[in-house]
């Protein structure tokens, strides 16, 4: 690790926004620890001593003393302060841990007397709000129907990360409801949080539905973070906040204590700013878990240290296909996309780009029934088991809610999506038609799909865009999303890595790297070896809007 500038002398980030110009971060301010796992491209700086800090370099750090895990916490809380809360108002965090400190302070005591636990001892990291914790803070998935309301216990990855030594700083700000309420929702808004923003330009959307967790990690609001997926909801915000995101394979980590929206797509999964911390976390977080079934699946899957597959000589002699079906959004994507291809083929690559490389059409409208019939019943089953003293019991109970109070959780936008469930869940032939769109989705994405693809050319692993860049935040009209290649691996469970690959006016886009079920070993080492070879994160700017004339 290189200390770059001592540990005093912070530089306000408000009076430094001010004062460089239109918010761009200039060479030769501040502090950061800087590592092996540091990516930036060597253009950025910034006042927060922090900023961009690995998990490895904050763990050396706390290990030849230069920092403790409470300082770190402090530091942390004092940067959600200035610029989560004030400043920016970046509305990542949705409620802080009150007993953050006390739990650094205790870890702190722990690594003096015993040692560290491992690599995640006194690390703080920010969760999702809708992962259950039985503390202080509540569970709310964004929703006042839930505020006030705590967990009856620990969700498992939360137990996971606590026995692994992380200090749980808060929960993140989402979409409500995980974004399965309307579809006309702006992403990153939530009645108790309010509108999320991306850190790279303010009036631009963070996506979502893991808003609050992708946007705290680019900003440094964390050491790392989690997020949930059930379809785009960790690669979308990874994306288009310059992050890495990882949505492994359904069973890997397990979903007990997270509300839900689909027993059959739902997973937790690490967003943090390079690789090999994403592995880091996850090799913390997968686990079998008696409580949830698709667990049972992942034990001979399972590693206790997903960096052992970090090799920056990862992509020789792997074969890679291209999914051009999914070029041609956007130009500039496409232009990326080009030059993120001849740099795997650099790095040894084989690329597979045939016309015939095709994922079949049509998964989406079955696995969108999929996951209206498996909602009301999930809602149902997390509110009595996780939540028994909250007031709202039903799904019809939460639209009763949100229509009793329109004017704080309906001012942008309705709830069409749960009246949907709802009609399904009523529907007398639901057992049968749910059965066969399961059955449908599973095998164009599955059968059809991803394992069709890897067994006729004989590939590792696939990769397209992640997406487009960040749109304007629209809350009159909703979201304005774009492109995108990882739908199949979210309605198949399988595995998706999606890494910063560029940035196109400021606005980061990222690679993704999909897979067969159980395949996030490979995964991590073709994104590795791309990432070391790329180091194409930036850290954000905070610019109020983009000037393009």
């Amino acid at each position: 690790m290189t200390e770059v500038c001592g540990k005093k002398g912070l530089l306000d980030r408000r009076h430094f926004l001010k004062t460089s110009g239109a918010g761009l971060l200039a060479s030769g301010y501040g502090c950061s620890l800087q590592g092996e796992g540091d990516t930036r491209n060597g253009s950025e700086a910034s006042d927060f001593e922090l900023s961009e800090a690995g998990i490895s370099q904050l763990q050396e750090a706390m290990e030849t003393g230069r920092y403790t895990a409470l300082e770190l916490t402090r530091l942390y809380l004092k940067e959600i302060e200035s610029v989560d809360r004030s400043g920016p108002i970046l509305r990542s965090i949705i409620e802080l841990n009150p007993d953050a400190e006390e739990i650094a302070r205790e870890l702190d005591d722990e690594r003096r007397d015993r040692g560290a636990r491992g690599p995640l001892h006194g690390i703080p990291v920010v969760l999702k709000d809708n992962i259950a914790t039985k503390d202080r803070m509540m569970t709310t998935a964004g929703s006042l129907a839930l505020e006030g309301v705590t967990a009856r216990r620990d969700a498992f990855l939360v137990d996971r990360l606590r026995a692994a030594g992380a200090v749980i700083l808060g929960k993140a700000n989402l979409s409500e409801w995980a974004n399965f309420r309307s579809r006309h929702s702006s992403s990153g808004w939530s009645a108790r949080g309010g509108q999320c923003r991306n850190p790279y330009v303010l009036d631009r959307n963070p996506c979502g539905s893991s808003s609050g967790s992708a946007v705290a990690v680019s900003a440094s609001l964390c050491a790392a973070a989690v997020g949930t997926e059930t379809n785009g909801s960790i690669a979308c915000p990874s994306n288009v906040n310059g992050i890495v995101g990882v949505k492994p394979t359904v069973g890997l980590i397990s979903r007990s204590g997270i509300i839900p929206i689909s027993k059959t797509q739902d997973t937790a999964g690490p967003m943090c700013r390079t690789i090999r911390d994403a592995a880091l976390l996850l090799s913390a977080l997968v686990g079998v878990d008696p409580s949830d079934p698709a667990t049972e699946a992942a034990g001979g899957h399972l590693s206790s240290d997903y960096t052992q597959f970090l090799d920056p000589d990862g992509l020789k002699g792997a074969r890679i296909g291209v999914l051009r079906q999914f070029f041609g959004f956007h130009r500039d994507v496409d232009a990326l996309m080009e030059q993120g291809l001849g740099e795997l083929r650099r790095l040894g690559a084989e690329l597979v780009d045939e016309p015939d490389l095709r994922l079949p059409q049509g998964m989406g409208g079955p696995s969108y029934q999929v996951l209206l019939y498996e909602f009301a019943q999930g809602v149902r089953d997390y509110l009595v088991e996780w939540a028994p003293d909250a007031e709202v019991r039903t799904l019809e109970d939460l639209i009763a809610f949100n229509e009793r109070h329109q004017e704080s959780e309906m001012p942008y936008f309705g709830q069409d999506i749960f009246l949907e469930a709802l009609e399904l869940e009523k529907d007398p032939q639901g057992s049968t038609e749910y059965q066969k769109a399961l059955e449908l989705s599973r095998r164009l994405s599955r059968e059809e799909g991803i394992d069709r693809l890897m067994a006729h050319y004989h590939l590792d692993a696939l990769v397209g865009p992640s997406g487009g860049p960040a749109w304007l935040t629209d809350l009159v009209n909703g979201d304005n999303s774009s492109g995108g290649s990882g739908g199949a691996a979210a309605i198949a469970g399988y595995p998706h890595i999606t890494v910063p690959m560029g940035s196109i006016r400021g606005l980061p886009v990222g690679l993704s790297f999909l897979g067969r079920a159980w395949s996030e070993p490979e995964l991590f080492r073709f994104a590795y070896a791309f990432e070391q070879a790329t180091r194409a994160r930036s850290a954000p700017a905070f610019l109020p809007t983009l000037e393009l004339a």
